[in-house]
């Protein structure tokens, strides 16, 4: 059940971090966060209450804040990365955060078994070639700096996010969001400036909050009930939905080494999920 919720995590992430870098291309990232926020804290709240999840630890205050407030440096890099350059690179250098929590795992005595194990480096080579090539084809500096630094924050912000959820998933993430919200509203107010945003892109930045929060709750209740080494795996797989989703609608192009990339990461994720 882990896998499947951690995976799932990653299907609604890469559909959120498209649409959200798509309409970063015509609005300042932090306005896109900003507007997109709300929503998803409004899903997490009604889900808290409806199944009675209303319960907050010191532990889950603490991860639930530091998750937010680097996450919320992770979501502004990674925006202004994909609003700058080609998703089908930004987004796969931006998924290789999860190295972080990965060696985390293993270095606490997480034992996957030695399918799941080759499954995890296949993944991780998959990404790679997802995006090396492009880089080393002369990609522009400034996205792929910004992607870097979007892969380390996410990678810390997945791993407190993780322990946050192994106490209470729906309570860290409304926590993260609450920061998250908080900290923006503080900037929007300082600038006196909403960046641009009108009625025409409330649709949008509904879908981007409701399914980042909900890939985010995902991924949090996954790593509660599963291994860390495992879930933060294939809870980063989300750059394959997004190239893809790029590929379709942006027609961006990709090189054949992207396909056996595409290719490799899910066959890492074929022998993760069979090899328990």
């Amino acid at each position: 059940m882990s896998a499947l919720l951690a995976l799932l995590s990653s299907v609604v992430w890469g559909t959120s971090d498209f649409f959200g870098g798509t309409l970063a291309r015509s609005r300042p990232p932090i306005a896109v966060i900003g507007g997109s926020q709300p929503f998803g804290l409004a899903l997490v709240v009604l889900i808290a209450v409806v199944f009675g999840h209303w319960q907050l630890q010191t532990e889950v205050l603490l991860y639930g804040a530091i998750s937010g407030a680097i996450g919320l440096i992770g979501l502004m890099s990674f925006y202004a990365a994909l609003a700058s350059g080609r998703m089908g690179i930004v987004s796969p250098i931006a998924s290789m955060g999860v190295i972080i929590p990965l060696l985390i795992g293993l270095a606490r005595g997480e034992n996957p078994t030695g399918l799941e194990m080759f499954g995890i480096v296949v993944a991780v080579i998959g990404m790679v070639l997802a995006s090396g090539p492009e880089i080393s084809g002369g990609a522009p500096a400034k996205p792929v700096i910004l992607a870097l630094v979007a892969a380390l924050t996410f990678g810390v912000a997945i791993y407190f996010m993780a322990l946050g959820g192994s106490i209470n998933p729906t309570m860290t993430i409304i926590v993260m969001r609450v920061v998250q919200v908080s900290i923006v509203l503080v900037i929007a107010i300082s600038v006196r400036n909403i960046g641009g945003l009108d009625r025409k892109d409330i649709p949008t930045l509904i879908l981007i909050g409701t399914t980042d929060a909900a890939a985010n709750l995902l991924f949090a209740t996954a790593a509660a009930i599963g291994l860390l080494s495992i879930t933060s795996v294939l809870g980063s797989l989300f750059p394959v939905v997004t190239v893809i989703l790029a590929w379709w609608i942006h027609k961006e192009r990709l090189l054949p080494i992207q396909y056996v990339g595409i290719i490799a990461t899910m066959f890492g994720v074929l022998s993760i999920t069979f090899g328990r």
